[in-house]
């Protein structure tokens, strides 16, 4: 079983360990117009992600309609790959709720050598199978699974296969956190050395 490191970008530590920390999105103070104007614009922009860095740099990406998904800021997205940079080239990159997609095609974009993405919403599914297409130049190999992440955790662990890296953002509220952590601890779907990020 590979013993890799459980950790996120900012954020409190994680309570069953020591080492892990969440990304957080912090409230505008009460009462304070340009924090509010600020996180407005930051919601418009995440509305319609784009890749940030490397091969596939610049291209907006599709994003499934409703409030099922809710896209990393980009400001969010930059913190976390500025911590996951050295270990992205040739990386295996796991993106379970996987949304737009938009995590893992940066990955993908900065020279990871494979990405599954992972989503149990037929529309995020949708949208990710279109930003792979359109970010066809960017290289790789590409999985696309529709399915809840827990199981396919399982699954994934079962049949062999094991990350670099693994990137876990659960919808918002949905006590979703702790479970797909205990499951990447437990499984042994980390390689040696490698990172599980929790949003």
């Amino acid at each position: 079983r590979g013993r890799g490191r459980r950790r996120a970008a900012g954020g409190e530590a994680h309570p069953r360990a020591p080492g892990v920390r969440r990304l957080t999105r912090s409230a505008p103070p009460a009462g304070d117009p340009g924090a509010v104007a600020e996180l407005a614009k930051m919601l418009v922009a995440a509305e319609n992600p784009r890749i940030i860095a490397g091969r596939g740099k610049a291209p907006r990406l599709k994003t499934p309609r409703g409030l099922e998904t809710r896209p990393t800021a980009a400001r969010l997205r930059q913190t976390l790959f500025d911590i996951l940079a050295p270990m992205l080239p040739g990386c295996r990159f796991l993106d379970a709720f996987a949304g737009s997609g938009a995590i893992g095609l940066e990955a993908l974009s900065r020279g990871a050598a494979r990405v599954v993405f992972v989503d149990a919403s037929g529309p995020a599914i949708a949208a990710i199978r279109q930003n792979v297409t359109a970010l066809a130049s960017a290289g790789g190999d590409v999985q696309v699974l529709r399915q809840d992440a827990r199981v396919a955790l399982g699954a994934l662990a079962d049949s062999g296969v094991r990350f670099d890296v693994i990137y876990l953002d659960p919808p918002y509220d949905s006590g979703l956190y702790e479970e797909p952590l205990e499951l990447v601890s437990t499984m042994g779907l980390l390689e040696e050395g490698g990172e599980a990020v929790a949003e």
